[in-house]
């Protein structure tokens, strides 16, 4: 049996979660996908997936060997795509990674009018709210919101998110003015782990050096955008997110900025590559692509969250400045 096209099998089986997805993906028989798993596992000697009825998971040297697997084929495509020079043609599967919420509501849609105008190439948006390795996990492309270490990727900047404070004008009517960061003590808070789950940091005042810290007992936690989206909206707390989260809900007036003097500086949002991924042709037509709309969306979602933010809660009203 050939070992890459084996290998090929094997991503495929992580990718899906079953040797059955890979078999669909692939269109090969579940006894062909079977046997190149075996194949596989006899060249090396150790078990690389523990399978059940239902799934499959890696063991540990079936997670190294598919790391190893990615850089190895991503290689061959690169080395495929550079022999073929200018003949060669937007075509495969693009792996894409994103934060969750904005990988379903800003990068989804990009995705989808991407395909429609390059039929040849499908896509993986893989949406995960933590840090990828886009080597070991095989990634193209990356939207990345962070500051960036120095690396060899290559990053493009799209614009820039803010950590906001918000909550309902319905909620700001009844209880007590929120002027200040030491405000927030007397206020129900709905948290989120990676936001602070009992206290929240500010830039240090004017004339000071000290970072300011805010201490609570959450009224609710979550651990997800959207259910402290909701709750927030509905007038149950305060509540902390990047300004993308809710840009929706500003716009409508459902939240509203609070704070805004006291914010940390925004973060930058990129798309990031690793070196050489750039050359490929679906990767360089998806950054081509992406770039200007990815932009003006977050140029808008500047400005709107800059204009929401002018506005602040009075006890009882709300009311423009």
């Amino acid at each position: 049996m050939d070992r890459i096209d084996a290998m090929k099998v094997f991503v495929a089986a992580v990718d899906e979660g079953s040797l059955a997805g890979a078999g669909r993906k692939l269109r090969r028989s579940p006894a062909a996908v079977s046997r190149a798993i075996a194949f596989l596992e006899h060249h090396v000697g150790a078990e690389l997936l523990h399978r059940t009825t239902r799934s499959l998971k890696l063991s540990d040297a079936g997670q190294r060997y598919a790391a190893a697997c990615r850089r190895i084929l991503s290689e061959l495509e690169e080395a495929d795509i550079s022999a073929g020079g200018e003949r060669s043609v937007p075509r495969g599967t693009l792996t894409v990674t994103a934060p969750v919420v904005v990988g379903e509501d800003v990068l989804r849609p990009v995705l989808d009018a991407f395909m429609t105008d390059y039929p040849a190439v499908s896509v993986r948006l893989v949406m995960l709210d933590r840090t990828v390795n886009l080597i070991d996990e095989g990634i193209d492309v990356a939207l990345r919101i962070a500051h960036l270490a120095d690396s060899s990727f290559i990053a493009i900047k799209l614009g820039e998110v803010r950590r906001v404070v918000a909550a309902s004008p319905g909620y700001l009517a009844q209880h007590p003015l929120i002027s200040e960061p030491a405000d927030l003590a007397k206020h129900q808070i709905i948290a989120m782990t990676h936001f602070g789950l009992d206290s929240w940091s500010f830039p240090p005042a004017a004339k000071s050096k000290i970072a300011r810290a805010v201490q609570f007992t959450p009224r609710l936690v979550v651990n997800t955008v959207r259910a402290a989206v909701a709750s927030a909206s509905e007038g149950h707390g305060v509540t902390r997110l990047f300004s993308y989260h809710i840009a929706e809900e500003i716009r409508d007036g459902r939240l509203q900025i609070l704070l805004a003097g006291d914010e940390h500086p925004p973060l930058p949002v990129h798309l990031l590559a690793p070196q050489g991924r750039f050359d490929v042709p679906k990767v360089r037509a998806f950054v081509d692509f992406a770039t200007p709309r990815l932009k003006r969306y977050f140029e808008r979602l500047s400005r709107e969250a800059s204009k929401a933010g002018a506005i602040r809660s009075r006890r009882g009203r709300v009311s423009a400045e």
